[in-house]
């Protein structure tokens, strides 16, 4: 046992008071760009494809799953395994969002150079305005990630927290221009406890009139 705890509990707490900062400085960020996002993705005739590599792959597969939960068809797309044919799956109706803090991972930038000549929109998520990625995208979102968030300025935990809170937001927000409904929510998430769920949920307020935003 640890003979000083408490430097061991504040060391953590400082952690997640970093990681606070990071998202709370998001909360300012938000502006016409992710207006931009929810016209292109209602726009979308085809799927949304996530992608994105090491620990922005994990938040890729999360925002995949939260964006197809809330009413929006998307899947994860490996960048490696893409650039080994997988993007066959990408089409001229797709739009691409690619995850990358710095926005120089030599295999997504190379995936999303080759879906652009397939004819798909990309989306990208990054901090860096001069990356190679931002270069290369159709859409590009600067995301807030001072490196006081991401231990040793290196680590991608609380930068990928900022994306992955951008990314709930999509999603609820999304649920809420299309008018998805709960009951078309609660039916495709039938197992485990949220399956069980038996009260009327209040419904979601419309964001937006029926026909602002063209499907």
């Amino acid at each position: 046992m640890y003979k000083d705890a408490s430097a061991i509990v504040e060391a953590g707490r400082e952690v997640v008071a970093n990681e606070v900062t990071g998202i709370q400085a998001l909360v300012d960020n938000f502006d016409p760009r992710f207006v931009d996002v929810v016209e292109m993705l209602m726009k979308c005739q085809g799927m949304v494809f996530l992608s994105g590599s090491g620990t922005s792959g994990a938040i890729a597969r999360r925002m995949a799953h939260l964006l197809s939960v809330c009413g929006t068809p998307s899947v994860p797309l490996q960048p490696m395994d893409a650039l080994h044919g997988t993007m066959g799956a990408v089409t001229s109706s797709d739009v691409v969002i690619a995850i990358s803090r710095g926005g120089k991972s030599g295999e997504l930038n190379d995936l999303c150079e080759r879906v652009k000549a397939r004819g798909a929109s990309v989306i990208a998520l990054t901090s860096n305005p001069d990356a190679p990625l931002a270069s290369i995208s159709d859409l590009t979102v600067l995301l807030p990630t001072d490196d006081v968030i991401d231990p040793g300025g290196v680590i991608a935990m609380g930068s990928t927290l900022v994306v992955g809170a951008w990314g709930d937001a999509l999603a609820t927000v999304m649920m809420r221009v299309k008018g998805y409904t709960w009951e078309q929510m609660l039916f495709t998430h039938p197992a485990g406890a949220v399956g069980e769920e038996t009260h009327i949920l209040e419904p979601l307020k419309p964001l937006i009139p029926e026909g602002t935003l063209s499907s």
